[in-house]
């Protein structure tokens, strides 16, 4: 995959991404790829301000404009003049106009490009709309079929649901849907990454059993792995959630699929931390987000851990110049 241009996406202009930016631009020199910063420049000149970081733009108007070894910037109008405030629904324009020009900023490009996006607020920007920020942008592409993926070098996750209620997640699951994530995250791991995929995969319920006359391992999961072993594809399961995250367990494999969100974003973030970057993956375009959210109540007081946004630079690094 071939690299040029990385489109940030600032997001909610209340969180503690520009923060983020800051400890990363200050210390990082040496960027190979044009940066394109989508957001409004007064707003985040006068965070980082606040914050000591002195950060130089190149503000720009056309994408030919963006040069290397700077941060190049595109200004999204924004009427809030608060340097730091509370989050709400009064950014939302803001925000949708960020990616509005991101995906206008697209079409001039075919697939030498990325995305980075800032956090979102759930509750007053997607307004129940959306599961979350993969939904929404897969709504905007009219794409169908994305994956989460949760990567880390030695362990990376995917939850076959989203941010979906826990009770709705017995409903969402199915056979066609298991198989389809772990081919494409497999071919993701084979194309993009040059390594080979070792899947385990998760049941759903406890010690994947049920005393209920229905069981998902039986019905859904056995028979999805049993079809991805016909297609060669490294595949293990179904194992019991509670047990599986210990260290002789996972040495084996270095993915892990889930039923549901925090049956495996749960462990990882406790073995890696902020040493995880989330991937979208059935976009036009791979998207990445650094793993944490918005974070209003850490806002403006230079105490919030880069070590997501650092980890997705240098993974973005490993891509083919």
């Amino acid at each position: 995959m071939s690299i040029k241009y990385i489109f940030i996406v600032l997001g909610e202009p209340y969180s503690v991404f520009s923060e983020i930016l800051g400890k990363y631009f200050s210390r990082t020199k040496n960027i190979k790829k044009k940066i394109v910063v989508l957001g409004n420049i007064n707003l985040l000149k006068n965070q980082l301000g606040k914050l000591n970081y002195k950060i130089n733009f190149n503000e720009i108007s056309h994408l030919n404009e963006a040069k290397f070894k700077e941060i190049n910037i595109i200004n999204i109008d924004f009427s809030k003049k608060d340097i730091f405030s509370k989050i709400t629904n009064k950014s939302n324009k803001y925000i949708e106009d960020s990616f509005n020009k991101f995906f206008e900023l697209s079409k001039l490009n075919k697939k030498n490009y990325l995305l980075i996006n800032g956090p979102v607020s759930k509750k007053t920007f997607l307004k129940k709309k959306y599961l979350g920020i993969t939904e929404y942008l897969s709504n905007k592409s009219r794409s169908k079929d994305t994956v989460m993926l949760i990567y880390n070098k030695k362990l990376s996750v995917s939850p076959i649901t989203t941010h979906l209620p826990i009770k709705y997640v017995a409903k969402y699951i199915d056979k066609e849907k298991i198989v389809k994530n772990v081919i494409k995250i497999n071919n993701f791991f084979k194309s993009t990454l040059n390594e080979k995929g070792k899947f385990a995969i998760l049941g759903l319920n406890p010690h994947c059993e049920t005393v209920d006359t229905f069981s998902e391992e039986d019905k859904i999961i056995i028979p999805a792995i049993k079809i991805l072993k016909k297609k060669k594809i490294l595949v293990e399961g179904p194992f019991a959630a509670d047990t599986f995250f210990l260290k002789k367990n996972i040495n084996k494999f270095n993915i892990v699929i889930g039923m549901y969100h925090d049956q495996v974003l749960t462990p990882i973030k406790t073995l890696f931390d902020f040493n995880a970057i989330n991937i979208t993956l059935g976009l036009p375009f791979l998207r990445i987000s650094p793993d944490h959210g918005p974070n209003n109540s850490m806002l403006g007081k230079n105490i919030s851990d880069p070590k997501s946004f650092f980890y997705a630079m240098k993974f973005i690094s490993k891509l083919k110049q």
